[in-house]
């Protein structure tokens, strides 16, 4: 088949070389994200590497980029880890249509930030869908889904690149097969289970020490490493990551967001019910640091 593909970062980079590497199909088209003062966009220099045709366009929906996909005359696009709003123009125009990862078993958790709300609001499962895209925000038909456990201490960064991340590759190469023999699913997703969320940013992600533990838990590792959960420090935002609940001091009396003890391990701080440890934080836009090294001090109140 003739394949095109939509995406960006790592995942699209992955997805990319492993379809090459199969030489089953002919990439004749890779449309990427712009490059960012970091560097090359990873996945438009790996189709510069593969001699594919690559654009790097503002926007999808520029009527230029549209008319480019539309003359690469492609089979089947692939939208691996794509943020831009795709117009249907290039949704429809291959002739198998195309197909989308979304890291969550839709129709829960649609939207921009889906691995950090599974881990957010507590969820102990979560999984991928692949799916046929269409006019609505992930709303189109199933083509695959796959199932993961979440851990305890899962973070976004170690439920995405551990687990999502390379279960997901194998689902999109193993969804272009499905294409390729006619026997790719179209099942209608249950509009009364789904649930949408928007981007996890600023004010989504700041810490209210007023509450337990255990949801405080799942918001810092729900936030890590991006947006990263926030409160203040003497005035200063400060960033923490690496978080554990503190069984043994559920009954604490101190005043939510107060520092118990700051040792190697990391700092302990009250909440509205019980303790939870931090291992890292970060002040403003610095590195991150163990929180013994953060200057931070016992009887500090956070949130202040």
């Amino acid at each position: 088949m003739r394949l095109a593909l939509i995406g960006q970062s790592a995942f699209g980079k992955a997805v990319l070389t492993t379809l090459a590497g199969e030489g089953r199909h002919e990439v004749v088209g890779v449309f990427a994200a712009p490059d960012s003062r970091r560097g090359p966009e990873p996945l438009a220099a790996a189709a510069a590497d593969l001699g594919v045709p690559v654009w790097q366009p503002q926007r999808l929906r520029d009527a230029e980029c549209i008319a480019t996909f539309q003359a690469l005359g492609a089979d089947l696009c692939v939208m691996a880890y794509v943020t831009d709003i795709v117009p249907l123009d290039i949704i429809n125009a291959p002739t198998l249509g195309t197909v989308q990862y979304h890291p969550s078993l839709l129709p829960l958790h649609r939207g921009p930030s889906a691995i950090n709300w599974a881990l957010i609001n507590g969820d102990t499962r979560t999984g991928l869908t692949i799916f046929w895209p269409d006019a609505g925000l992930d709303t189109g038909p199933i083509l695959m889904q796959r199932e993961v456990d979440i851990a305890q201490d899962d973070t976004v960064g170690s439920l995405y690149f551990n687990k999502l991340f390379p279960m997901g590759i194998d689902a999109l190469v193993e969804s272009v097969g499905l294409v390729e023999r006619g026997e790719a699913p179209r099942i209608t997703q249950d509009e009364s289970a789904a649930t949408y969320e928007s981007w996890c940013g600023r004010a989504e992600s700041q810490i209210e020490w007023q509450r337990p533990a255990a949801v405080l838990h799942n918001l810092i590792r729900g936030c890590d490493p991006q947006p990263g959960a926030w409160t203040t420090w003497q005035g200063a935002r400060l960033s923490v990551y690496g978080s554990t609940v503190c069984a043994d001091e559920r009954h604490v009396a101190a005043v939510p967001g107060t520092v118990l003890s700051v040792d190697g391990d990391g700092m302990v701080v009250s909440t509205g019910h019980g303790a939870i440890m931090v291992q890292r934080v970060r002040a403003g836009r610095g590195a991150k640091v163990a929180a013994a090294e953060s200057g931070v001090q016992p009887g500090d109140v956070l949130g202040e």
